[in-house]
């Protein structure tokens, strides 16, 4: 679990393999020592797990799944990546609970200068539209931000300077893909709505009747 709040970036060293697996390694000095084998890190919002490490260094293997619903297959070696390490029990939630489990890959459509900061309208898939909400919480790339404004298949994010000067975002170009996960609390109770829908509605029965307050009701044959 994490938070959504960038703790550094680092760089890929080199990615290879194919469309069924791929292996990555991220050059992130910030980190100190090394990872331990096993641990936790979202890239580009993206968790993952370390395979192996050093100082500095940490390697991850991307499975197929995570090839087809993320952008990091279309990352090269040299670009800047979002690193979080997971949230401790007891850490200030600052963003919003994020999983690393990637919803979608929105493109980047438009930023425009807005105050001290910036304005980014992003285009998404249209099976996401319930699950954006203006002023509700989305995951771009990993980072914890608040849908300013939102359309049929785009919504926009407001940008601090911090949040461009400390991420990837700030980088960005039109076209460019973009990771999205959507807030976790609305994608569970969309999906138990849909439960509900896909229930058989209970046969009226005079035992149902009863639990009901009917008891005293004739029930025709």
């Amino acid at each position: 679990m994490f938070t959504g709040l960038i703790e550094g970036t680092g760089r890929i060293v080199s990615i290879s393999g194919g469309a069924d697996e791929m292996r990555m390694r991220v050059s992130a000095e910030y980190l100190g020592g090394a990872p331990f084998r096993g641990e936790s890190i979202a890239v580009d919002g993206v968790c993952l797990t370390t395979t192996e490490s050093d100082h500095g260094w940490f390697e991850a293997v991307l499975s197929s799944e995570t090839l087809s619903r993320t952008s990091l297959g279309r990352r090269a070696a040299g670009d800047r990546v979002n690193l979080e390490r997971p949230l401790r029990l007891g850490d200030r939630l600052g963003g919003h609970l994020v999983q690393g489990h990637v919803d979608g890959v929105g493109i980047l459509r438009e930023t425009r200068p807005e105050g001290s900061g910036a304005r980014m309208r992003i285009e998404f898939q249209a099976d996401l539209a319930p699950l954006i909400v203006e002023k509700g919480s989305i995951a771009v790339d990993g980072i914890s931000l608040t849908v300013a404004a939102r359309g049929g298949t785009w919504f926009e994010v407001a940008l601090i300077p911090e949040t461009l000067a400390v991420t990837t975002l700030g980088t960005r170009s039109p076209g460019d893909p973009v990771n999205l996960e959507v807030d976790i609390i609305g994608r569970y109770v969309l999906e138990s709505l849909r439960g509900q829908d896909r229930r058989e509605p209970a046969p009226v029965t005079r035992d149902l009747l009863a639990r009901h307050g009917f008891g005293g009701m004739e029930v025709l044959p």
